[in-house]
């Protein structure tokens, strides 16, 4: 059966290259008896079956004193959970073929299930992740090991350029806003964290009306819902998560340079964006495309690399989330060029924020967006993803629907709007990692 079970998946996959662009996905939504949230997108043609499940239970519910605790807890609630060890939660999803992770960020703490949607294989899969959801065991000895373990690899990436500069750009931009934290902490706070600090957060935060289910694949509605409740009947409902504070962006930007032996500079400049619900979200996204989000379509691109040769790569981005998320430009440059580099890149974004982009300009981003749009629903787990961020930050059922028309219907007059009140000249702070400005600041 098991065999018959891995051919027919097989067979799908071949043919996953030759299926009809999704279109028009029925999402199915509804609440468990505990409170738990459910996004359901029903699917027969592959004989698997996605199940995501997040909780508001990110890096933005860490303190300062406790900061890494938040991932930290995550990640060990894998490691040993109700009667199954470290050791029987990995034979057990090998068993059945199922693959078993997790993500986490400054919003969501989240665990991802992919199994064959056989009975027998589900019902194995499955038994092992409500388990972990709802009994984990914290043991004191995996604990100090994954301290031990998260802790070298934070002093090994403390010396990387990359992570110095993105940590002062986080606390340049955010402050003393939890969006600042580091989300996996620092070596000092994560060697202060117990496995009883670890149950505590998990009491506090992993409640069922902090859950948000995504679930895709070959299951029926009745299934689905009994699925949804196995999961979160272990957890008692909880009170609605408390908001994180709002993110309030400085009137007047910063400017630091951190020494570092790199052969390169790093920089990173920006300030506080968007929000998932921002209702300028599509003049955004489809302005930052011609600005720096279109890789050799781009602003950026055309006049830091192609016209003077200063980085290799050259990028603009809004990351949005809960609250005001990252709107950031970043390259590498070499180190005597720094100061070019960033003149350069400031000379580009504020002849965008004044001109905003040609009427070619918009008409390439929009074509090259809607065109690409197919490719991000193309497989069952880009449609999962899609699933748990309109689940988690509530934005409407049709948002895949309605993506289309939306970019479509952007306007130079709408990007110029929406960039001119998001982002501010004065209000940019700027960190470069490894060279030195003409201002001689450091």
């Amino acid at each position: 059966m098991y065999a018959e079970r891995l051919m027919r998946l097989l067979v799908g996959l071949m043919l996953l290259g030759a299926l009809p662009a999704w279109a028009g996905l029925n999402i199915q939504h509804w609440v468990t008896s505990q409170g738990a949230r459910v996004y359901f997108v029903e699917n027969h043609d592959l004989p698997m079956l996605d199940v995501s499940v997040d909780f508001d239970a990110g890096s933005a519910r860490d303190s300062r004193e406790k900061s890494g605790l938040a991932s930290l807890t995550r990640h060990v609630m894998t490691l040993g959970a109700g009667s199954y060890s470290e050791k029987d939660i990995a034979e057990r999803m090998a068993d059945v073929g199922a693959g078993f992770s997790g993500r986490f960020d400054a919003d969501r703490a989240g665990f991802q299930l992919r199994t064959l949607s056989g009975e027998a294989e589900r019902d194995q899969a499955l038994d092992v992740m409500a388990a972990v959801l709802s009994a984990p065991r914290f043991e004191p000895d995996i604990v100090a090991r994954e301290k031990a373990r998260v802790i070298a690899a934070l002093q090994e990436a403390a010396t990387k350029p990359e992570t110095i500069g993105t940590k002062a750009f986080s606390v340049a931009i955010y402050g003393d806003h939890p969006y600042a934290l580091p989300e996996g902490g620092e070596p000092e706070t994560v060697a202060g964290l117990a496995a009883e600090d670890m149950r505590a957060f998990y009491a506090t935060h992993y409640r069922a009306k902090a859950m948000v289910l995504a679930i895709m694949g070959d299951v029926s509605r009745p299934d689905a819902e009994r699925l949804a409740e196995r999961l979160a009947s272990g957890l008692p409902p909880g009170d609605a998560p408390v908001p994180i504070p709002s993110v309030s962006a400085r009137a007047t930007g910063s400017e630091r340079v951190i020494p570092h032996p790199a052969t390169q500079s790093h920089l990173f400049m920006g300030m506080p964006g968007m929000t998932r619900e921002d209702p300028d979200y599509f003049p955004l996204y489809v302005g930052n495309y011609v600005l720096g989000g279109g890789g050799f379509d781009s602003r950026l691109m055309e006049e830091v690399r192609q016209k003077k040769g200063l980085a290799y790569s050259v990028y603009s981005y809004f990351a949005p989330m809960r609250e005001a998320g990252p709107f950031q430009i970043g390259l590498q440059t070499r180190r005597g060029t720094t100061d070019e580099a960033v003149r350069t890149t400031r000379e580009v974004l504020a002849r965008y924020l004044r001109e905003g982009p040609a009427e070619a300009e918009l008409a390439q981003a929009r074509n090259n967006l809607v065109g690409g749009f197919p490719l991000r629903l193309d497989s069952n787990k880009k449609i999962l993803e899609y699933l748990a961020v309109i689940g988690f930050y509530r934005l409407p059922l049709d948002w895949l629907d309605t993506y289309t028309a939306r970019v479509e219907a952007v306007t130079r007059e709408d990007i110029l709007r929406a960039f001119g009140s998001r982002v501010r000249p004065e209000s940019l702070s700027t960190v470069v990692v490894g060279g030195q400005l003409a201002s001689g600041k450091e």
